[in-house]
């Protein structure tokens, strides 16, 4: 396995220091009153007036001696057996656009279009589920999940949870999960804050909720970009997300001492040159593998890197695809873990593409190839035939039965892109046209869950009395 160079523990000490520098001075915007009464529990210094919590140096070490003896400092170094990711599928990604492939551009996603992709995932894994793919952006927002959840519980047979992302809506979901058998049917998304240092307050109300219920590990979804939420330079970039990620774990154990820690780290870098913001390039990888591998060395927590998503490319093909290769096996070469190659997404994650999402289950579908077992079975080496070809002067494999019996369980055979090479832009429009055409097929053909009429008459009370209470 791989590592960033850290020139020796006195650096990572160095680093450690900076981040309890940062806490310490500037502390942490945290715009929920429960945390900041929790922090001040603590033994953090609370200013009411701008939200603020700062965190005395002694606090911070002892809480980083305290995981320190629960973890195992640098523990990443150990190999593992090449697990296969999950294939691509529609899951609760919730993109704010779809790309749309007769026009060739990005457009808002609306009903439609989460019809759509909750048939297309209904179609791609029957028994698998479906999830709040896009967000539908033609009803008023504070009802939009509540308005995914009920075309999730009408055209998916596994509908996962709808993403709450304002803490006032899971009351609402859960209630409507009830109708279909669920329990807490409602997902509280991802940890973003706003770099730097600003637990702003949708994230902490969902934040304390999160904590207080303990389904997951305390931590953040972390997005800074370097140079404009950070330092330009990776030790600056680790000082102050490795504060915003102690910040965030001092929280959580504020509010619920039982929690386990844990987070995710995807770093952006900007292009200087146009201001574009890449989650792929190949320094922004590097800053997010240095701040894990940071954070493994220095305390012992294991914060994954990202994944396979989230790359630059602005329209789907075959560029995004291996875009999101490259950087899934950046990630497993620095880490050990293969991540998933992505689930359609373009654009940083904020557009949404069926043809995409079939060519990264493609690629998903190639990626199994690496779990393979080598064994010495005498019909897979088949002997008789190597002997039989010899120099290949009269013959070759390619005309055996061997090859004959065994190329299709052997090697890669793709069902919807051609694998012999780039050959210019006409040709992957042919393939892209064959990708999208297989999307509509499958969309034609889903199946629709039965049983249900109940259940959805009643969520659509649930939505009309959350209209009466939250739409102003």
């Amino acid at each position: 396995m791989l590592k960033v160079n850290f020139a020796g523990n006195a650096d990572v000490e160095a680093l450690g220091e900076a981040a309890f520098a940062v806490l310490e001075r500037t502390g942490m915007r945290f715009q929920n009153d429960e945390m900041l009464r929790a922090l001040r529990t603590a033994g953090a210094q609370v200013d009411e007036g701008p939200q603020v919590a700062r965190f005395p140096r002694k606090m911070l070490a002892d809480f980083v001696d305290g995981i320190r003896a629960e973890t195992s400092p640098g523990g990443q170094d150990q190999a593992t057996p090449f697990q296969v990711p999950s294939l691509p599928s529609v899951t609760g990604s919730v993109a704010q656009f779809v790309y749309d492939f007769d026009s060739q551009k990005p457009r808002p996603g609306a009903r439609a279009d989460l019809i759509e992709f909750a048939k297309l995932g209904s179609a791609l894994d029957p028994n698998g589920s479906v999830g709040h793919a896009v967000l539908v952006r033609d009803v008023p927002p504070i009802l939009e999940p509540l308005e995914a959840a009920i075309i999730l519980a009408e055209h998916a047979k596994r509908p996962e949870p709808p993403f709450a992302w304002d803490v006032r809506q899971a009351d609402y979901l859960a209630e409507m999960g009830q109708l279909l058998g669920f329990d807490q049917w409602y997902s509280l998304g991802a940890v973003c804050i706003v770099h730097p240092l600003c637990f702003d307050k949708n994230p902490a109300d969902r934040y304390v909720r999160m904590m207080k219920e303990g389904h997951r590990p305390a931590g953040l979804t972390a997005m800074p970009v370097a140079g404009v939420s950070t330092p330009v330079t990776v030790e600056g970039f680790i000082a102050v997300t490795a504060a915003e990620y102690l910040g965030a774990w001092i929280a959580g154990r504020a509010l619920n001492p039982e929690i386990p820690l844990g987070g995710s780290m995807w770093a952006g870098t900007s292009d200087m040159k146009s201001g574009h913001v890449s989650y792929s390039a190949f320094d922004a990888m590097f800053y997010a593998i240095a701040t894990a591998q940071f954070l493994d060395q220095w305390c012992g927590v294991r914060v994954g890197v990202g994944g396979g998503e989230y790359c630059a490319s602005k329209t789907p093909g075959l560029y995004a695809a291996l875009e999101k290769a490259y950087k899934a096996m950046t990630i497993a070469a620095f880490t050990g873990d293969h991540p998933q190659i992505g689930e359609g997404m373009v654009d940083n994650g904020k557009v949404l593409s069926d043809v995409q999402l079939l060519l990264d289950r493609e690629m998903g579908l190639g990626l199994r190839h690496y779990a393979g077992e080598v064994s010495a079975g005498e019909d897979l080496i088949s002997l008789s035939t190597i002997l039989d070809v010899g120099f290949g002067e009269k013959t070759s494999y390619l005309t055996r039965d061997h090859t004959a019996l065994n190329f299709r369980d052997s090697l890669w055979l793709p069902n919807l892109m051609a694998r012999t090479g780039w050959t210019g832009h006409e040709d992957e429009q042919v393939v892209l046209q064959r990708l999208r055409d297989e999307a509509r097929s499958l969309i034609g053909a889903a199946p629709k869950p039965e049983g249900r009429g109940d259940a959805l008459a009643g969520m659509r009370e649930i939505v009309e009395k959350a209209r009466a209470e939250l739409v102003e």
